[in-house]
């Protein structure tokens, strides 16, 4: 009789397939979990670019009497916004790498070539421009543009420049690298100054007391706390 009652006993059988199920449905759930935030976080990382080179492109002195200047202290500013900007969550400095470079027609010619007159960095990732160094095209080979072959960007005028900025970014996974590994996110984007820019040099607002350029040769990150 008590096998028979056994038998025909079916309390238990929901709590058995929920606990057979459950290691898929974590899976799953995990799963979705990660690959959404490694979207979220590429996302973020070109919407960084963006607005870096958005911001890049405006920056200097407004004068109705001279072409814009622009000072090592803006460039810290762009860039400590953008720390601000991006979050203490994503740490785009502490584990990345932007570069930004003016590129500008080579003085003198008319047969398009381009060259990258400066460059200023900021992160601890080590990380070389994909795309060419400070003073690439002034020598051989030219260029003529910047950026991957399907999408290059160019300066065309004298007078202008194209303000390209790269970032590349370690992803780091939320649970290891159960689901996604990990990963370098890169992102670039580039547009054009915004107005007549003085392109001769990039200036000190004071020059007995310069400011510190955020030259490439180094790997740091922002001193602060950020929000």
């Amino acid at each position: 009789m008590r096998l028979i009652r056994l038998g025909a006993a079916t309390a238990g059988v929901a709590m058995v397939e929920f606990a057979l199920t459950l290691p898929f449905l974590l899976a799953v759930s995990l799963y979705g979990i990660e690959t959404i935030n490694l979207v979220v976080t590429t996302m973020r990382i070109n919407q960084a670019a963006t607005h870096i080179a958005d911001n890049a492109s405006r920056i200097g002195d407004i004068s109705r009497l001279e072409n814009q200047q622009i000072y090592e202290s803006d460039i810290s500013d762009l860039l400590l916004g953008a720390a601000h900007q991006t979050g203490a969550g994503l740490d785009l400095f502490g584990r990345g790498r932007v570069i930004i470079s003016s590129l500008e027609t080579v003085p003198g010619t008319e047969d398009g070539r381009n060259y990258i007159h400066w460059q200023r960095c900021k992160g601890r990732k080590v990380h070389a421009s994909t795309y060419g160094n400070e003073g690439d095209g002034l020598g051989s080979p030219a260029i003529y543009s910047m950026g991957p072959a399907d999408a290059p960007v160019s300066a065309f005028d004298h007078r202008d420049a194209v303000m390209f900025v790269e970032i590349a970014y370690d992803y780091r996974p939320l649970f290891s690298d159960m689901f996604v590994s990990d990963r370098t996110i890169r992102a670039h984007a580039a547009f054009n100054v915004r107005a007549d820019r003085d392109l001769t040099q990039i200036y000190q607002r004071d020059e007995n007391q310069p400011d510190t350029p955020e030259t490439c040769d180094k790997h740091d990150s922002f001193d602060i706390v950020v929000a």
